[in-house]
Parts: C-alpha cells; structure tokens; sequence
C-alpha cells in the first residue's frame, strides 16, 4: 500500500510537471531550437494574388508581376516593388520553388522615388511543362527582413 502511494504521487507529479510545461509553450511559444527557423510565412502567388502588399516597421511594400511577352526564349516577366525607402543594390533573386534550379539575382532599378522594377525570363525547366519560382528580395548580399510572405509565381514551360 505504502508503494501505491507513492506511485500515485510520483505520477500526480509529473502530470502536474507536463501540464505547467505545456502551458508555458503555449503562452511563451516553443523554444529556440537553434536553427534560426520561424514560423511559416503566408505564400502570395504574384501572378494570381498580385500585388502583395506587406507592412513593416519602414512602411508599407508592395510587388507586383506581369507577364510582358512570350517568346521563343520563355516568357518575359516585370517585376514592380513599392519600398518605403531606398535600399542599395537592390536585388530580386530567383530561386526555384518546386525543384531546384540554381538562383539567379536579378536587379532592381529606380523608377520613381520609391517605385523599383526590372524585366526577366525565368529558366524553363525541361523535364516539367511548369516551374514554380520563389522571388526574394535582397539588399546586396543580405536579405530585406520583415517579409512576411514568400513572394511565388509559376512560370509556364513550353
């Protein structure tokens, strides 16, 4: 009987223990496991959804895309950021989504005072008819912060 007992209050214990645990991740979130990871970002699919818009502690962006032209080279998209300041060497880098297929930094230029666009072809992939690419946005070699969306886009092969 003596045991019983304290096996009830070991086990009264550690559910008691497990609970307070489970409530702390619940209130605090779950610990930093090291990785740098985060929480999964919405996806906003620039052809379908465009313009997705975003705001930070800078102000509000925006990109959108379009398809200009097709040609015997793939089709030709522009790629339009609203930034709420000026970064330097600001770059859209392409990064293939649904298979990888290499990154390719593609530059943005000045049109206006906060408007930014350039002009692409994205690689074709020869083995799938469709590729869908992630576009991330980049000050020089670093990553802008603060975007909560992963900007996509499918582009259609031939």
């Amino acid at each position: 009987m003596k045991y019983l007992v304290r096996a009830v209050i070991i086990l009264g214990f550690l559910v008691g223990l497990m609970t307070l645990l489970m409530l702390v991740v619940a209130l605090f979130g779950p610990a930093d496991d090291g990785t740098g990871s985060q929480p999964a970002a919405a996806r906003c699919d620039l052809l379908k959804a465009g313009p997705c818009v975003w705001n930070t502690d800078a102000g509000r962006w925006s990109a959108n895309l379009e398809m200009v032209r097709d040609t015997s080279d793939g089709t030709a998209y522009r790629l339009e950021v609203s930034a709420p300041e000026a970064p330097e060497r600001f770059l859209a880098v392409l990064r293939g989504e649904s298979m990888y297929m290499g990154e390719y930094p593609v530059a943005l230029g000045q049109e206006a005072d906060n408007l930014y666009t350039a002009q692409f072809t994205a690689p074709i992939c020869s083995v799938d008819a469709s590729m869908t690419w992630r576009i991330d946005l980049q000050e020089g070699q670093a990553s802008i912060e603060d975007v909560p969306l992963i900007l996509v886009f499918e582009a259609a092969g031939r």
